[in-house]
């Protein structure tokens, strides 16, 4: 397993850009199964998660090709062969739920093997179970899989059992290729729910609502044969080196930020005493979302009097709630965190009492989190969460002297050549094998 050698308590400088959306690119991926013919996705990230389902994607015979660094061309117009699924693969990420709603209209009857990804605790998939089947899906768990049978996929009223992501992605994507009109009520409105809806407007899909709660989704017999679309720039991304900044009480700039996804966090850094300023506003490259560059400047903070807990949007975003525990550790005062969503992960947050944080596990739920506090670099083993790993590191960064970071499979799950962009404004970091 890979390591990340740190040498922290070092001030940054410089200009880091954010890359395409991780959960914005697997749910486009999904999608990409339902066109028949070629999509070509532009600023399309190269992280660990995309590379395993495009693993699954071609054991099923759909064509995936790299023509540049950052254009995938997804090839869907041959027979699919689920059969020959991908086993290893399916089972280590959980996005390969999203292919129960992309291949409603395309295979009358297969085996998906149950999913992986981080382990957070329980993760149900009740809401996804509860929504197709108003389409005419049929799904029983086994052991290890879903067996699953389509029948003629017909337009429903929907109440989303819960607005979660993937569960909504599932049930928009069900929709698009089903007969007659599909409401959906209870919808998750979160950046890869709108990303997948505008991708499927361009691929011929009628969707009102984009944004809210509720969408009207007209489904059509197929999607157009030739389909381009961009990633839209990645709010979770952004965030971290949002938090890195703040955390090291460092002043650079964060480029290519989908600001509507990060208003509310930046809102509640501001009100802790965080000098931020936004320039260069522009719409990003599929025309769909507002972009600014984000300048922090090194500022004191004070910690909130109320507590940091995420909601579905437009809330503070779920996964960026473990970036707030680094930052508290630099907030004068006692911060409390509140990550009711995920049974395991506020667990995590103890490991940052090992590079000197004072946290409180309240309970599986709830952490104190005290400020300001001197942290100082240590050996650790990644948790098993991308985000919670990643929050440690930023921690790490923030450390005073070396400290190893390892098993680092979990954060190139979700980002990109992480250590070369670290480097670039000034971090003292090095991966090794």
């Amino acid at each position: 397993m890979a390591t990340y050698l740190v040498n922290g308590g070092k001030k940054l400088k410089g200009t880091i850009s954010v890359r395409g959306a991780k959960n914005s690119a697997l749910s486009l991926l999904s999608a990409a199964v339902m066109v028949e013919g070629r999509t070509i996705f532009r600023d399309m990230p190269r992280i660990e998660e995309v590379y395993r389902f495009i693993e699954i994607l071609e054991s099923i015979n759909v064509s995936c090709t790299w023509t540049e660094d950052h254009t995938l061309v997804v090839d869907s117009s041959k027979k699919l062969a689920l059969e020959k699924i991908d086993k290893a693969a399916s089972m280590k990420i959980r996005s390969s739920l999203l292919l129960l709603g992309s291949l409603a209209s395309r295979v009358s009857s297969y085996r998906l093997y149950r999913s992986g990804g981080c382990k957070l605790g329980e993760r149900t998939v009740r809401p996804h179970l509860y929504a197709l089947q108003k389409f005419g899906i049929d799904i029983k768990t086994t052991e290890d899989s879903y067996e699953v049978k389509n029948k003629k996929i017909r337009g429903s009223d929907v109440v989303m059992y819960e607005a979660g992501d993937t569960p909504t992605e599932n049930a928009i994507m069900a929709a698009a290729r089903a007969e007659g009109q599909t409401i959906l009520k209870f919808c998750s409105a979160n950046y890869m729910v709108q990303d997948l809806c505008y991708f499927l407007v361009a691929a011929g899909v009628s969707i009102q609502g984009i944004g809210t709660q509720t969408l009207v989704i007209n489904g059509v017999k197929k999607l157009k044969t030739d389909v381009e679309y961009h990633v839209m720039p990645d709010p979770i991304d952004a965030f971290a080196f949002i938090a890195l900044a703040v955390t090291t009480h460092s002043s650079f700039t964060i480029t290519n930020c989908p600001i509507d996804f990060l208003e509310l966090e930046l809102e509640k850094l501001k009100m802790m005493g965080q000098r931020i300023s936004y320039a260069g506003e522009r719409m990003s490259e599929n025309g769909k979302f507002r972009i600014v560059d984000i300048t922090i400047t090194a500022s004191d903070l004070t910690a909130l009097p109320d507590k940091i807990h995420g909601l579905p949007f437009p809330g503070i975003n779920i996964d960026n709630v473990p970036f707030f525990v680094p930052i508290a550790t630099q907030a004068a005062g006692r911060t409390l965190i509140h990550d009711w969503m995920w049974e395991n992960r506020s667990i995590y947050y103890l490991e940052f009492q090992k590079i000197g944080g004072k946290i409180t596990l309240l309970d599986p739920h709830r952490v104190f989190v005290e400020g300001v506090t001197e942290l100082t670099g240590r050996e650790l083993i990644a948790p098993d969460g991308i985000r919670p790993a990643m929050a440690l590191l930023i921690g790490m960064l923030a450390a005073k002297g070396v400290s190893k970071l390892r098993d680092i499979y979990v954060i190139e799950r979700g980002y990109e050549d992480l250590e070369t962009r670290l480097q670039s404004i000034g971090a003292d970091i090095v991966r090794t094998e």
